[in-house]
């Protein structure tokens, strides 16, 4: 018999009850969909590629528990960012009490912060940026187009940012999803630094916005391989990381087959999860109960759902470390 995890033996002694019983049933009930066959799409918000979360994502990935990812174009670009600037990234753990002239001295170092991590410009995004131009005017010199991803995909594939890597490449979950081909969808990529730059570059006239794919485009392709996958029975769950327009984007796709496009025959999505730690409210999509994406669409009466309120980078380790049985 398969040992079981650390991770496994703490939850089922000390996860019993409230919120925190909700880990181990979720994480349960995602490996049962996975056993019968089904796929399973992760949504990244926030910036759990700045979290690191791809020290357990990545394996994930390797281990075919992850079939597609929906990220914010943060999430796309920070992993990688972290690759090849580690050593260079700045930890600020009394974050809380900074000062406005201690944020301004952060930025005339050169030190964007995400909460208590700070991204070093010069390093991370100028060290991105040469690379990625490269592939946008050489696509748009061929009269190529792709999508976001697959820039980053051409650039960690090609081997080209390896002279930079500061971290163990297996515990990026970029290079994980670049060597699978795994599919990925990025809603509103134009919000992120990348995107900043893309625009800046079409704004001096070297390269024009067509050379890199949109948002439509993404759910045009999602659409039709959700309508493809489940084609022969597969179902497809849903996991979600954060809230946003990493999770609201594709959970949408389905309403959109049945409603817009009549395409009645295509399943529900046969899973649903999702770990936020914002509070349950009127208007918020992010703080909605799943039940109200039954009547969205989304889910069935019978899908398994659940709602993990907790900070997600504490959870999303804990559930995919459940997952790998660690």
């Amino acid at each position: 018999m398969e040992s079981t995890g650390f991770i496994r033996s703490f939850t089922e002694r000390h996860y019993k009850h409230f919120n925190a019983a909700v880990v181990p049933e979720a994480a349960a009930a995602y490996e049962a969909h996975l056993t019968a066959g089904g796929k399973m799409m992760v949504t990244l918000a926030g910036a759990m590629s700045t979290a690191e979360l791809g020290k357990s994502l990545a394996e994930m990935i390797r281990q075919d528990k992850v079939h597609i990812i929906s990220c914010t174009g943060a999430n796309l670009e920070e992993d990688i960012m972290n690759l090849v600037a580690h050593s260079h990234y700045a930890r600020v753990p009394h974050y809380r009490d900074l000062t406005p002239q201690e944020e301004q001295d952060l930025l005339d170092r050169g030190m964007n912060r995400v909460t208590d991590t700070c991204i070093p410009e010069e390093e991370a995004f100028r060290r991105l940026e040469d690379h990625m131009v490269d592939l946008w005017k050489a696509a748009e010199a061929e009269g190529r187009r792709h999508f976001p991803h697959e820039y980053f995909y051409q650039a960690l594939n090609s081997g080209v940012l390896e002279q930079y890597y500061e971290i163990d490449p297996k515990d990026s979950w970029m290079v994980a999803a670049a060597e699978k081909g795994l599919p990925i969808i990025c809603p509103g990529w134009e919000d992120s630094t990348l995107g900043n730059i893309f625009a800046a570059h079409c704004i001096a006239g070297d390269v024009v916005p067509a050379t890199v794919k949109s948002g439509i485009e993404y759910m045009i392709w999602l659409a039709d391989w959700y309508t493809e996958t489940t084609s022969d029975g597969t179902t497809i769950g849903f996991f979600q990381v954060g809230g946003g327009i990493a999770g609201d984007f594709p959970i949408c796709v389905v309403p959109m087959l049945h409603q817009d496009l009549g395409r009645e025959e295509v399943p529900l999505w046969a899973y649903f999860c999702q770990i936020s730690d914002s509070t349950t409210s009127y208007g918020s999509y992010s703080g909605a109960v799943p039940n109200e994406k039954i009547t969205w669409g989304n889910l069935g009466i019978d899908t398994p759902n659940f709602i993990i309120e907790s900070d997600a980078t504490i959870v999303a380790p804990l559930v995919f470390g459940w997952l790998l049985n660690w």
